[in-house]
């Protein structure tokens, strides 16, 4: 058996990672070993995705919690690096872009252990997201890639990252979206909520450039409450975006108007079914372009780029400045939208994974 260690760190790996964790734990020639490095670290934030997605209490947890970008490398650095000392694991397999995909890569390839990057490719050509610096570290240094879209092929291409072990596979976060809908299309987030379908607007909000900027987000507070008087919004809050929103005293302004609903963060399938019901979703994860796409639901990204183009060229994504959102939102409320058919978005990119592995490994 072949030992993967599985690197998970935030909720969007977690949603990546269980497709992968079920298909290696059935495949007969892999042993997965779920490696928690805790940059969110309370249950709502982790517990109850592992719980839903069906994923085991990870058999490792590093617990290193918040802090600076830097300090959050440095402590999954020496960490990780401990545990490779002890398990020698046949393959490191890291998701996504969060500062524990670079880290637990490096700390790997210091020990001459091969690495795997799944979403490897993806670029928003904006090396001010400390996202990007993630990407471009971790594809570097991986001896497997695995890409969710020819866009990202070409991408990789052009960094002169070839060869038999760079693989498009398609969109692994499908992969879990398609084997849940059945019990997120049961569960009743909606309706106790009294949310009609096509009645409201999901919002959701965490990145430092948008938040951590208090001009920025009063700008955007400013636009949830525009997009108030013309239809709900639902707004689940990320612990870090409530202490911004406390600290600048925008927090008041959204808890007064009757037609925005604060909620904590939510569980995958709750919060899915609010955005397969939404009429839109105003977001700046990177996540959830997808997501939307997907499930046919017009999504403005308040972002400058994207490093999902795919979303916007084939999906229901497109980019908005927050200046726009007044300009953009009557034809977004008044179109009709349809699920996207986007290559390999099938549900079955965990299983090229394997028959990918089985390959590299000579099995």
């Amino acid at each position: 058996m072949k030992i993967i260690h599985l690197i998970t760190a935030a909720r969007p790996n977690m949603m990546k990672i269980a497709p992968l964790w079920h298909a290696f734990n059935q495949s007969g020639f892999l042993k997965p070993v779920l490696v928690h490095t805790g940059q969110h670290y309370d249950a709502n934030m982790s517990d109850i995705f592992l719980q839903q997605l069906g994923l085991p209490v990870p058999d490792v947890q590093f617990n290193v919690g918040g802090g600076s970008h830097n300090f959050q490398h440095a402590k999954v650095i020496e960490k990780y690096d401990a545990l490779c000392e002890e398990q020698s694991p046949d393959l490191t397999l890291v998701v996504g872009d969060v500062n524990a995909t670079a880290s637990c890569a490096l700390a790997a390839k210091k020990r001459l252990l091969p690495v795997a990057h799944m979403e490897a490719g993806l670029r928003s050509f904006d090396r001010t997201m400390p996202e990007e610096i993630n990407r471009l570290v971790t594809d570097s240094i991986a001896d497997i890639h695995w890409a969710p879209s020819p866009i990202e092929m070409e991408l990789l291409a052009r960094e002169n990252i070839r060869g038999p072990h760079v693989r498009m596979v398609g969109n692994i976060m499908i992969d879990a979206l398609v084997k849940m809908l059945p019990a997120i299309e049961a569960d009743a987030t909606c309706q106790s909520m009294s949310l009609a379908k096509g009645s409201f607007a999901v919002a959701t909000m965490h990145r430092p450039v948008n938040v951590d900027d208090e001009t920025q987000l009063g700008k955007i507070v400013d636009a949830l409450l525009w997009m108030a008087k013309e239809l709900k919004v639902v707004f689940p809050v990320h612990p870090r975006t409530r202490q911004k929103l406390q600290a600048t005293k925008l927090l008041d302004k959204l808890e007064k108007n009757s037609n925005i609903h604060l909620l904590e963060p939510l569980g995958y399938v709750q919060f899915i079914n609010l955005v397969m019901n939404a009429r839109c979703v105003v977001t700046d994860s990177g996540g959830i372009q997808e997501e939307t796409s997907y499930l046919g639901v017009p999504c403005l990204t308040l972002r400058e780029s994207t490093e999902r183009p795919v979303t916007v060229s084939l999906g229901t994504n497109q980019l908005v400045k927050l200046d726009d959102v007044q300009k953009v939102l009557p034809g977004v409320l008044s179109a009709q939208t349809k699920p996207a058919n986007i290559p390999l978005w099938d549900g079955k990119t965990a299983g090229r994974v394997c028959e990918h592995l089985k390959e590299f490994f000579g099995l």
